[in-house]
């Protein structure tokens, strides 16, 4: 009887394909006989996907994941042959969507967005065992970057930053804020600001930039500190009044707006990535498979034009890149919670 040599054996050639290491060729009548159900797996990952995928925004309809997760949906169920249903899990800065992800099965029919701060703070100030970690997900793809913009009401006197570091440090703890959730990179941002310039706001947490917003519209509270993309339209419309945004640079659509670096804040640079993640498990074929639909879609011309209307910037990674970038914030994020400016909320 011919022995197969490991480079002609199907088994061992599907294994080496996708890194898997078996055991001497001396065991393979055993391994032949499981081979239907190894080989199953490519054939499975070839096909996917197969029905529709589920896209878990852990924040309520409004705000930037939510209007960057719509846009993405709809170009990804043109390239994929399946629909992209997007699911709004909102509360605790992402954490509760989040978790949900992290829990489904590992087969690429469940995935969400978030920030750096969804899935490196939130989990961080529950007050007890992290629901998820790091480790919960697999990285698939970096959809757009944005700065954030603090912002008031058109109708109130405060007309700049050093306006409003005058009301600050004059009445300390008055002035409200919004944000989309303790421990989003909103949230983040907030307590950077208030350590850095020595003030104290009145920081109020919703479930999304989206109701937050609302009440600013509304008169119900001072400020929101916002991502760009998500409150353009209300500047543009003149029923909001930027303040500064938080990037090192201006915001290529707020190109009048100073940065809070350029107001004073020396070294201030606080942005929000937007990343799509797999719970943990999930086949390298189809996280492969999805960020080259992503990659596919921040290619598109239309969609770029889009991004940046909104105030995005658009940054492609592969699967690679984007673990190396969320292991290098994570490291960040975890000297930032030893000072103790992390505290459950």
């Amino acid at each position: 009887m011919r022995r197969f040599a490991p480079c002609d054996n199907p088994l061992y050639r599907a294994a080496d394909d996708y890194g898997v290491n078996l055991p001497p060729m001396k065991t393979h009548r055993r391994l032949l006989l499981a081979a239907p159900a190894f080989l199953a797996f490519p054939a499975r990952a070839q096909g996917y996907p197969e029905k529709p995928i589920r896209l878990v925004v852990p924040f309520a309809p409004g705000g930037n994941a939510d209007m960057t997760g719509r846009l993405f949906a709809e170009a990804l169920a043109k390239r994929l042959g399946q629909s992209v249903v997007v699911e709004n899990r909102g509360g605790a800065g992402g954490a509760i969507g989040s978790e949900q992800v992290a829990n489904a099965p590992a087969d690429g029919y469940s995935v969400g967005l978030g920030s750096t701060g969804t899935f490196l703070v939130s989990p961080r100030m529950t007050g007890g065992k992290p629901p998820y970690t790091l480790a919960s997900f697999a990285p698939v793809a970096m959809l757009a970057t944005s700065a954030m913009v603090l912002e008031v009401n058109a109708a109130n006197p405060i007309k700049d930053w050093p306006g409003m570091l005058a009301y600050l440090r004059a009445n300390p703890g008055k002035l409200t804020v919004g944000h989309p959730g303790n421990g989003s990179t909103n949230h983040l941002a907030l307590l950077q600001l208030q350590k850095a310039a020595g003030v104290q706001f009145n920081v109020i947490p919703y479930k999304s930039n989206g109701l937050a917003l609302n009440d600013l519209l509304a008169g119900q509270i001072d400020s929101v500190i916002d991502q760009v993309p998500a409150s353009i339209g209300h500047i543009r419309a003149g029923k909001l009044r930027p303040i500064a945004v938080t990037s090192r640079r201006r915001a290529a659509q707020l190109p009048d707006v100073p940065t809070l670096d350029e107001a004073g804040i020396s070294g201030f640079d606080a942005q929000t990535p937007l990343v799509m993640m797999a719970p943990a498990g999930t086949p390298d074929p189809v996280v492969r498979k999805l960020n080259a639909a992503v990659n596919d879609v921040l290619a598109d011309p239309a969609i770029r034009t889009r991004l940046a209307e909104l105030g995005n910037e658009i940054q492609a990674m592969t699967p690679g890149e984007l673990s190396a970038f969320l292991a290098k914030e994570d490291q960040t994020v975890a000297e930032l919670a030893k000072t103790g400016l992390l505290k459950p909320e």
